[in-house]
């Protein structure tokens, strides 16, 4: 039995936190936006359905809303925040202006501790958004909590099913809300936790299978994490019918090249195809130092390059990509939902059309987190799946200026000596991403009494649990000093190491 929670996305920007937080508890679940219909709902037969919270006012004339079927289909639904209220407002409750908006930390009071809030006392500890708040709660609704300023901060329809929320208990600032989630999944719509990586494997191989035929799938693997675990998964499911096209553009970390072919063939013996495009790619950048255009050039001639070694591979029919739900989701307002673009995923859309090939997507409906839980369960190398994220321009876009084979081999050398250290303080693991950036300027210096007029090398260290936003790792002095004076003394052509401090926002964790 395959269970199913339906998101129901109204523009929240913790509508992917839901996600998260559902199947950590092992039970699976997909975001959908208000355009999802209810006979679409009812054929996938989800054990219970959330709607997120919103900016809208349900007050307001275009606010979004769902199909009025749903409520009919007789399905467990939670409503969180605007969730609730498009709830009350559906079934005839009263929603308007709080007196007291309501931000932040507020302490809920439990009126009905059964099944919702069940196991969590009389009160807790919640993290509120909202301006509106439910007055009047619709006909065979009973109050389950409320707050100082709220008097009915939560609410249900226990015959049908149907429960609302004002609070957030997605995000951390409500500490006991996995509770809440957990009650709703266990108690109200009598999930068992039946999703694990070991059922998502088996089912996506069944799926790869199916899907592929007697066909052959290509893969751009770049070494990273997605490429990595999607090559895996594919070879276990289409052994020699995988391809898998490794473009060496010259604009990789130290060793990065010779790791990738290693681990692919020797380990996994894979049909690994190796194009050393690096003079290519050096060539078409030269002169160029304005970082968007760099980004294009590269994306440009990758595409070129792929296209020329897949066309030389005999019964492809398909490309494969390392997609993420994320990219998904937010993706999936151009078809209907009210979130804003957050921006046009590379991955999402973007097939060449010269190339005629179905897409296949294995990690389509996976966090990063659960692709790293993913890999470990395939046995990817450690070194693989717990590596810090790697733009796809590569050392391009941490060269400012002008890019060539010197600057590159300077910022490989510096980059290598940092990083180096980071795994030898045992802090790599600590840091969201580490990095090394060449700037454009040279500064004067002294060596062995003779004065220097030499590169400089910016450090880039960062916190964070997504990338979305981010924090400058507070590394200790000693690392820092350590590696400064490695890179000084062994890298020819630089004089002088600086850390970068800014957090983002207002920076952001790469420079260009």
């Amino acid at each position: 039995m395959k269970e199913l929670i339906i998101i129901i996305d109204f523009g929240s920007q913790y509508s992917q936190l839901i996600a998260r937080r559902v199947r950590e508890y092992n039970v699976y679940c997909e975001v959908h936006p208000p355009s999802i219909s209810a006979a679409d709902i009812r054929s996938r037969r989800p054990q219970g359905i959330i709607f997120s919270g919103g900016p809208s006012s349900i007050t307001q004339k275009n606010a979004p809303r769902c199909s009025p079927e749903i409520f009919e289909l007789g399905i467990p639904i939670l409503g969180i925040c605007y969730g609730m209220q498009l709830i009350a407002d559906h079934f005839g409750g009263t929603v308007g202006k709080a007196s007291h908006r309501e931000y932040g930390r507020t302490e809920l009071f439990i009126d009905d501790g059964k099944d919702l809030f069940a196991k969590l006392g009389k009160k807790m500890l919640t993290w509120m958004s909202h301006e509106d708040k439910v007055v009047k709660a619709p006909r065979g609704f009973i109050k389950l909590a409320h707050t100082t300023n709220s008097h009915i901060a939560s609410f249900a329809d226990r015959k049908a099913k149907i429960y609302g929320v004002q609070f957030h208990p997605e995000v951390v600032h409500t500490p006991n809300g996995k509770i809440v989630l957990r009650n709703f999944l266990f108690n109200i719509c009598a999930c068992r936790g039946l999703w694990t990586m070991q059922s998502f494997i088996q089912e996506s191989i069944k799926h790869i299978r199916e899907t592929v035929g007697n066909d052959a799938v290509v893969l751009g693997l770049s070494g990273g994490v997605d490429s990595s675990v999607s090559a895996v998964l594919l070879h276990k499911a289409l052994g020699k019918k995988l391809h898998c096209i490794f473009v060496n553009n010259g604009l990789l970390r130290s060793g990065e090249a010779e790791q990738v072919q290693q681990t692919f063939t020797r380990h996994y013996h894979m049909n690994f195809h190796y194009v050393n495009a690096e003079d290519e790619f050096l060539r078409q950048l030269k002169g160029v130092s304005d970082p968007e255009k760099k980004r294009k050039i590269i994306g440009k001639l990758f595409i070129q390059v792929f296209e020329k070694a897949a066309k030389s591979l005999p019964g492809i029919k398909f490309l494969a990509q390392g997609t993420l739900y994320p990219d998904v989701i937010e993706s999936q307002s151009v078809f209907g939902g009210p979130t804003a673009v957050i921006k046009s995923h590379h991955n999402v859309g973007g097939l060449p059309k010269k190339m005629k090939l179905k897409l296949i997507e294995p990690l389509r409906f996976l966090f990063k987190d659960e692709v790293r839980k993913l890999g470990k369960e395939l046995n990817v190398p450690p070194v693989m799946i717990s590596r810090h994220p790697f733009p796809g321009p590569g050392l391009a876009i941490r060269i400012l200026g002008d890019v060539n084979k010197n600057r590159l081999e300077i910022l490989r050398e510096a980059d290598r000596r940092f990083i180096e250290e980071l795994v030898n303080a045992n802090l790599y693991h600590e840091v969201w991403q580490a990095l090394s950036v060449l700037l454009p300027v040279k500064s004067v210096g002294v060596m062995g009494d003779e004065r220097t007029y030499e590169n400089v090398i910016a450090l880039r260290a960062v916190t964070s649990v997504d990338g979305m936003t981010a924090d400058w790792a507070h590394l200790p002095a000693e690392v820092l000093g350590k590696v400064s004076n490695r890179i000084i003394n062994e890298v020819k052509g630089v004089n002088r190491v600086v850390y970068d401090i800014s957090s983002k926002p207002p920076a952001t964790i790469e420079w260009e």
